[in-house]
């Protein structure tokens, strides 16, 4: 399990060091650092594909992501008793992400690049790396260390050079191979995000798709009647039938077989004499059948985070999406990111750990916490 989430430097998030238990609820107000904090999640997942330096250069590179706001106000500026005024930074410019568990950590930093001729300005520089074993990275636990090109692996004779040197924009997680720095990279690929599950009239979700076992649902859904299937066939039937009941009572989902290969879903309902289409089903009823999929996945990922998965719900499925959520936390991990506050009411009776961000001078801070409140971490050196 995830136990520190650590984030410096990205967009409204200056420095913020989140503690996480199996099931963490992050709220806040609009305009609070919530989707910020969910788009660094994604980064830190990126890097154990290679694909974080890509994704920054996507958000416009460093200069678009970078914390904005003063490197250090000081305590006249926060009481608003002196006015906030630019200044040039006097220290490296540098993104971090990390996080740590009870058994793995990772961190890298991001730096802007050396001025040159060539056209990908925009691709930020990976200038370090660090994996460690246990929550928190000190010289005894340090696995493994990236500094510029150079990479050093800790073997059962000391430290060993990779004999190579990595580009700038590559990472050690997918560069090199070693069995902790695979155990790191895999952790990392087994995430799983949700936040793009269409219900729209075009969503492909609400047309017959072609259907093969599907333990894990797509990111944007459209292989929703092949994922209920998988569930009714390999993983808990019984978790999806209550699901549906609790939330809309006298319902059912039957998963209906087309010619060549199609399958399409069909909704039962009380006093019906045929089975609705998903392409006749409300925005909030496909989206919980949606939720309903990726929750009771036979295929439980490490960590699964969900986007404010409230949208388009009517209040009612509230407190069955909160109850389906505190099931699925039992197997697998869940950051879930909202603002319903009825919905967030709900988890932290099923006994969620609850953080509320808030913004203070643009900076993105957790409510009632001060400097010293978070988890321990050190971030690895350049």
């Amino acid at each position: 399990m995830i136990t520190t989430l650590a984030v410096e430097n990205y967009r409204s998030i200056r420095s913020l060091v989140l503690e996480l238990s199996q099931l963490t609820v992050i709220t806040g107000a609009n305009g609070s650092g919530k989707s910020n904090l969910y788009r660094a999640l994604r980064l830190l997942a990126d890097a154990g594909l290679g694909g974080a330096v890509g994704a920054l250069a996507r958000e416009g590179g460093l200069e678009s992501t970078l914390w904005a706001g003063l490197e250090h106000p000081g305590g006249a500026v926060r009481r608003g008793e002196r006015p906030v005024q630019g200044t040039v930074r006097s220290g490296r410019i540098s993104l971090k992400l990390g996080f740590a568990g009870d058994d793995l950590g990772y961190a890298v930093d991001f730096g802007i690049p050396i001025p040159g001729e060539s056209l990908f300005n925009h691709d930020p520089e990976i200038k370090a790396e660090s994996a460690w074993g246990g929550p928190i990275l000190r010289p005894a636990t340090l696995l493994a260390e990236r500094r510029g090109p150079v990479v050093r692996l800790r073997g059962s004779d000391g430290w060993e050079h990779v004999p190579y040197r990595l580009s700038p924009f590559d990472s050690m997680l997918t560069e090199v191979m070693d069995l902790d720095l695979v155990s790191v990279r895999e952790r990392l690929r087994s995430w799983r995000f949700y936040d793009h599950l269409r219900t729209d009239a075009a969503a492909p979700a609400r047309h017959a798709q072609i259907g093969t076992r599907t333990p894990v649902l797509g990111h944007d859904g459209a292989d929703l009647a092949a994922a209920l299937q998988t569930i009714n066939e390999i993983g808990d039937a019984d978790a999806l039938a209550k699901a549906v009941e609790h939330a809309f009572p006298g319902s059912r989902v039957e998963i209906v077989p087309l010619g060549g290969g199609r399958l399409e879903l069909g909704w039962r309902q009380h006093g019906l004499l045929r089975p609705l289409t998903a392409a006749e089903l409300s925005d909030g009823t496909l989206r919980y059948l949606l939720l309903v999929a990726a929750l009771l996945t036979p295929r439980p990922p490490a960590l699964l985070v969900l986007n404010e998965p409230e949208t388009s719900l009517h209040p009612d499925l509230l407190t069955p999406l909160a109850d389906l959520v505190a099931t699925a936390s039992r197997t697998t991990q869940i950051v879930l990111v909202s603002h319903a506050r009825p919905l967030v009411a709900a988890l932290r009776d099923q006994g969620a750990q609850t953080v509320e961000l808030v913004k203070e001078l643009g900076e993105t801070t957790i409510s009632g916490h001060g400097p010293l409140d978070g988890p321990a971490w050190t971030w690895p050196k350049r």
